[in-house]
């Protein structure tokens, strides 16, 4: 698993969630980086990527492929992959939201499991969740709440393939992989909060038959 290198908004310290911002120089740099580090680790035969439908994390995923000249892959892009909508929050600078609200809410609601940001009056998506019924699209989320939907897409698309054998790479977002992280090593719902993921850094599991943790490593 990757998290995407830098975004614009990383960059000006605001919320992004599902607000489609672009990378950085430094976060496109990142991404290559981040390929040829993976390209150094031994034993990975990759047979698919799985991202979101955010361009931050599309682009580290081509960036990453390219990199390793693996742009052949198939590539699944589903939104259920897309990072926690911020609600409210989307757009704000997080320094200027812990002097509105205070600095234990606002840390609260971006690192424990349940709480939920502020709702967001704004439900204009474009075109690319025209089939996802208007009552499934949020207007904020909990961590627990984008675990709702990222969850089944592991079970239904990941797991399989890697029963298979075949090696899987997830490109997405910060609390994203957090709440696989979750998932896969059972941390509770309290010590989550303490899980943090940096830009373009590369989470490896090596998993047994039954999709058991053998060993991790974090580059």
């Amino acid at each position: 698993m990757v998290r995407h290198g830098q975004s614009s908004a990383n960059a000006t310290n605001t919320y992004t969630g599902w607000d489609d911002v672009d990378l950085t120089q430094k976060g496109v740099q990142q991404a290559k980086e981040a390929g040829y580090k993976l390209g150094q680790i031994n034993d990975i035969n990759l047979k698919k990527v799985h991202t979101s439908v955010l361009k931050r994390a599309i682009k580290t995923a081509n960036l990453i492929l390219e990199k390793q000249e693996l742009l052949y892959l198939p590539m699944l892009k589903n939104w259920r992959l897309n990072e926690r909508h911020y609600g409210g929050l989307g757009g704000l600078n997080k320094d200027e939201t812990r002097k509105l609200y205070g600095v234990k809410t606002v840390q609260k609601w971006r690192r424990s499991f349940n709480a939920i940001p502020p709702q967001s009056d704004n439900k204009h998506f474009d075109y690319r969740y025209h089939l996802i019924p208007k009552q499934s699209l949020p207007g904020s989320e909990s961590l627990k709440m984008a675990s709702d939907r990222i969850i089944p897409y592991y079970e239904e698309q990941i797991a399989p393939e890697l029963r298979l054998g075949n090696d899987q790479l997830i490109v997405a977002h910060g609390s994203t992989i957090r709440a696989l992280i979750k998932y896969l090593e059972a941390i509770s719902d309290k010590n989550i909060d303490g899980v943090e993921v940096k830009n373009s850094e590369i989470i490896q599991y090596q998993l047994d038959d039954n999709l058991a943790i053998l060993a991790k490593k974090r580059y």
